[in-house]
């Protein structure tokens, strides 16, 4: 990825960032499945200083994920094997603030949403790497399935990703309209839900299809919401260690 579009930083290359004292220094610190099974250690924390906060924890991975053998979750059929399947010396994975919490008396960290086998599933990548758009989006599409997968067990809908409620919320704008005006073409229900911004979380199609464009483009613009997605709020996480 070029330099210009690099929108993750590692706290170590940052010297204005810094752990504020008196706060604890989670690197090193293990961290725990939902099973309280080690899954690795925290080597690294990962900062968009756009947001002026952490957003990732680093993680090398322990040798029980890498000995699984697991393919990657999710991998594209379309792409070739060989840049989906993890390779000898890919051991780090990226975790979102919001997935973890802290144990301040046993110095670990903790998630109680993903398992072992889900980390082992999750594309992994070289110490150092640059972090793109197209693996934050793999990860989180890795670490989301389990949710879904309760919620298909349990015949809840749970609609925890995000292009899937905004359809939602367009649907029900379009519904709402073609009720209300059964002459009212699809244009002028569309034109009409902007005059009217019944959502300010509902994206019309226009503005999805630029926003999907650009996501796969992996490109990072002004006025991207991607880290106000759920899995990067760090409110238990700051409760602990508001230095980050």
């Amino acid at each position: 990825m070029a330099e210009q579009n690099k929108h993750l930083y590692y706290i170590d290359e940052l010297s204005d960032y810094k752990i504020a004292d008196g706060y604890p220094d989670i690197r090193g610190w293990d961290v725990k499945d939902i099973d309280h099974r080690v899954v690795g250690k925290v080597d690294n924390l990962l900062v968009n200083k756009d947001a002026e906060r952490v957003l990732y924890l680093d993680v090398e991975v322990d040798k029980s994920i890498i000995d699984a053998k697991y393919d990657p979750y999710g991998r594209p059929v379309q792409m070739e094997v060989r840049e989906f399947v993890n390779k000898d010396g890919e051991n780090h994975i990226i975790i979102p603030i919001g997935l973890v919490d802290l144990n301040d008396d046993s110095n670990y960290v903790y998630t109680d949403l993903i398992d072992h086998r889900t980390f082992a599933e999750t594309k992994r990548y070289r110490k150092g790497d640059t972090i793109n758009r197209a693996y934050e989006n793999q990860v989180l599409d890795s670490y989301q399935r389990r949710q879904r997968e309760d919620a298909d067990r349990s015949g809840l809908h749970l609609y925890k990703d995000e292009n899937r409620l905004r359809e939602i919320i367009r649907d029900e704008i379009r519904r709402y309209h073609f009720e209300t005006d059964k002459d009212a073409t699809y244009k002028t229900a569309q034109a009409h839900s902007r005059s009217k911004n019944i959502d300010d979380n509902a994206i019309i199609v226009d503005d999805e299809l630029e926003l999907s464009q650009r996501r796969s483009n992996d490109d990072v613009y002004d006025g991207d919401k991607y880290y106000e997605r759920a899995e990067f709020d760090d409110k238990r996480f700051k409760k602990r260690t508001p230095g980050l």
